[in-house]
C-alpha cells in the first residue's frame, strides 16, 4: 500500500512540473489534459489490476496532498468530511460541549475547559481520562474520531464516561449541546494600576470588535497603557487583521497590500472606521508563533511608529490564501498572493518558489534582505518575520522540566492537587509553598520521567570521538568522573530548578480552578515579556526614543 500511494505521490508531482514547463497558453492546456488522461487512466488499472482493494478516497487524497504538498504548506485540499472543522478553524464556532481534549500518555484527557458551556455546567474536570462517549469505547481512537463523537448538532445530548483521580468507579455525565465560540480575546484585564492587557490567539470572525471591546473595558478601569498579546497566535482573517489595526490607526490607513499572479488578487486594505485610541501608548508582544494575520497587525503598529514590538522574531508567513469551491462540495484552500505591509516589505521567510535539491526549502539569505523604513524613518527588513524593536531573553526550559510536563506528570499533579483542595488564593496571587513543593517532589518518587542534559549528550559524543581517534584509553578516567559528577549534579535537578518547575505547576494548578483566566493570570508576576513591556511602558522617555516620537 505504501509503494502505491508512493507511485500516486509521484505521479501527480510529474504532471504539477510538467504543467509549469510550458510557456504557450495553447500547448500549456494540451499538456494539462494530457497528464489529467494520464493519471484518470492509471488510476483506472490500478483500481483493475492491483493485488489488494484500493481506496479510492484514501488513494487519490494522498496523490493530491503530495501534489499540493510540492507548492506550500498551506495549499490544501478540503474533503467535504472536513469542511466542518475548517469552519470552526474560520468562524470559531462549532456545536459541542465546550471541551477539549488530548491524548496523554496514551490516554484521553480533557485538557480545557471553555467557560459558561455544558462541559463546565455539568461538572466535567480538567483532567478527567474519556473512556465512553455514548458508551462507545474511545479508547483506541484517535483524535478526529473521537471530535467526530464529541460534536455534533446542537440541543442533542451525549454522555461521557470519565475516570477522575480520587474516585475508584467510572463515572457517566451528561450533556446538551450547544454551540460554542471560541473568543478571540480569551482575556483581558489589569496587569498594574494603568496598564491594560488583551490576550488574542485567534483571527477569526468579530476578532477586530473583541479587541475593541476589550480596550474600552480596561480604559473604564483606569487603563493608560495597553499590552497586545499575540504570541502563539496562528493568524487567521485578513479583514479582522485591519480591523484590530484600526482599534489604535485612523480611518483611511493603509494596512496591508496584496499582490499575486492574477490581477484580481492585487489589492490594498485600507482602515474603514473610526479608530478606538491613537494615542494610548502600545506594546505589542510577539514570538516565533506569531503568523500571518498576526504579523500584519504589529508589522503595521511598526510601520507608522504607532506602538512599541516587543519577544522574538515572528514566524515570517507572508502568504495569503483563498477558499475555492469544488466538486462534491470539497474545498481548496490555496495560496493567491503575498502580503506586504504598509513600509512596503513582505515579510515571508520561505521561497517555496526555489527548492533545493532535497526539496527543501531554505530561508531568505540576509545578504538578500532589503531594508525599508518606517513612518519616522526607523530601519526595518523584509524576508523574514517581523524583528521585535526590543528582543527579549528567554530562560532556556529545563530538561527536567520538559520531561515531567511531556510525561503527564506535572498536569497529574494538578489533577491530584485539585482533588485534595476545595479552593485556592486568586491567580495572580497563588503560589507553592516550599512544603506543598516538597509534597510533589515525594509524588514523584518511582514516576518515570528519565531524560538526558545537554551536558550528558555532550559527554556521550566526547567518548564516542575518543573511541574513534583512539584517545579513549588515556583519559577513560576523566569522562567516567564526569560522568559521576554530572549524574550526581543532575539528582539535584528538582532542588536546581524549583523555581522554574514551581512557575508551570502554579499555571497548572490555577488552571484547574480558574480555567483559561486563571492560567493566563498567573503568569504575569514571571513573564519576561510581559515585565518588560510593563518596563517600557513606564518610561515614557524610552518609548518615545524607541518609536523616534520626540
Amino acid at each position: 500500500m505504501k509503494g502505491k500511494k508512493l507511485i500516486f505521490s509521484s505521479v501527480l508531482l510529474i504532471t504539477i512540473f510538467s504543467i509549469f514547463a510550458f510557456s504557450s497558453p495553447g500547448q500549456r492546456y494540451f499538456e494539462i489534459a494530457k497528464n489529467l488522461e494520464i493519471f484518470a487512466t492509471l488510476f483506472k488499472e490500478v483500481n483493475a489490476m492491483y493485488v489488494d482493494e484500493v481506496n479510492p478516497n484514501e488513494t487519490i487524497k494522498v496523490g493530491i496532498d503530495a501534489m499540493l504538498a510540492s507548492l506550500d504548506p498551506y495549499t490544501n485540499y478540503i474533503p467535504e468530511d472536513q469542511i466542518e472543522d475548517y469552519r470552526t478553524m474560520s468562524t470559531g464556532q462549532y456545536a459541542g460541549i465546550g471541551a477539549v481534549t488530548g491524548r496523554m500518555n496514551g490516554k484521553i484527557k480533557i485538557m480545557m475547559l471553555v467557560e459558561g458551556h455544558a462541559a463546565q455546567n455539568n461538572g466535567l474536570r480538567i483532567g478527567d481520562e474519556v473512556i465512553k462517549i455514548d458508551g462507545i469505547d474511545v479508547t483506541n481512537m484517535n483524535n478526529e474520531e473521537i471530535g467526530e463523537l464529541m460534536k455534533g448538532q446542537a440541543n442533542t445530548s451525549v454522555s461521557l464516561t470519565v475516570l477522575r483521580y480520587g474516585h475508584e468507579d467510572p463515572l457517566t455525565l451528561d450533556f446538551k449541546r450547544e454551540k460554542v465560540k471560541i473568543k478571540n480575546v480569551p482575556y483581558h484585564g489589569m496587569v498594574s494600576n494603568d496598564i491594560g492587557y488583551i490576550k488574542q490567539t485567534q483571527f477569526t470572525m468579530q476578532a477586530g470588535k473583541e479587541v475593541s471591546d476589550a480596550l474600552n473595558e480596561l480604559k473604564e478601569k483606569g487603563a493608560k497603557k495597553i499590552i497586545l498579546d499575540l504570541r502563539g497566535n496562528p493568524g487567521g482573517l485578513l479583514m479582522e487583521a485591519v480591523n484590530i489595526t484600526n482599534v489604535f490607526i485612523p480611518k483611511g490607513k493603509e494596512v496591508v497590500s496584496t499582490k499575486g499572479k492574477l490581477e484580481e488578487h492585487n489589492s490594498t486594505y485600507k482602515t474603514l472606521n473610526s479608530p478606538d485610541d491613537t494615542e494610548i501608548p502600545i506594546a505589542v508582544l510577539i514570538n516565533s508563533g506569531s503568523a500571518s494575520a498576526s504579523e500584519i497587525v504589529a508589522g503595521t503598529i511598526q510601520d507608522y511608529d504607532r506602538g512599541v514590538i516587543i519577544g522574538e522574531k515572528s514566524f515570517g508567513k507572508g502568504l495569503v490564501q483563498q477558499t475555492r469551491p469544488l466538486s462534491y462540495n470539497a474545498q481548496l484552500k490555496v495560496t493567491t498572493a503575498k502580503y506586504y505591509t504598509p513600509s512596503g516589505r513582505c515579510i515571508q521567510a520561505l521561497d517555496y518558489s526555489h527548492r533545493n535539491n532535497d526539496g527543501s526549502v531554505g530561508k531568505v539569505p540576509d545578504s538578500l534582505k532589503v531594508e525599508f523604513f518606517t513612518q519616522n524613518h526607523r530601519s526595518v527588513y523584509d524576508g523574514g518575520g517581523i524583528d521585535p524593536d526590543i528582543e527579549v531573553e528567554h530562560q532556556k526550559i529545563a530538561p527536567i522540566s520538559l520531561s515531567l510536563y511531556s510525561n503527564g506528570l506535572i498536569f497529574d499533579y494538578a489533577s491530584k492537587y485539585h482533588a485534595e483542595h476545595d479552593k485556592i488564593a486568586p491567580a495572580k496571587d497563588f503560589e507553592l509553598s516550599d512544603a506543598e513543593y516538597e509534597e510533589f517532589t515525594q509524588w514523584l518518587k518511582g514516576k518515570d520521567y528519565g531524560y538526558t542534559t545537554d551536558a550528558e549528550k555532550t559527554l556521550k559524543d566526547l567518548t564516542e570521538y575518543a573511541h574513534e581517534e583512539k584517545y579513549y584509553s588515556e583519559i577513560e578516567g576523566q569522562l567516567k568522573a564526569l560522568k559521576s559528577t554530572l549524574m550526581s549534579s543532575k539528582s539535584n535537578d528538582l532542588y536546581d530548578f524549583k523555581n522554574q518547575l514551581k512557575t508551570i505547576l502554579e499555571e497548572e494548578i490555577t488552571s484547574r480552578y480558574y480555567l483559561e483566566n486563571g492560567s493566563i493570570e498567573s503568569t504575569f508576576d514571571h513573564d519576561t515579556d510581559i515585565k518588560t513591556a510593563k518596563t517600557i511602558l513606564n518610561d515614557s522617555e524610552k518609548y518615545n526614543k524607541i518609536l523616534k516620537l520626540n
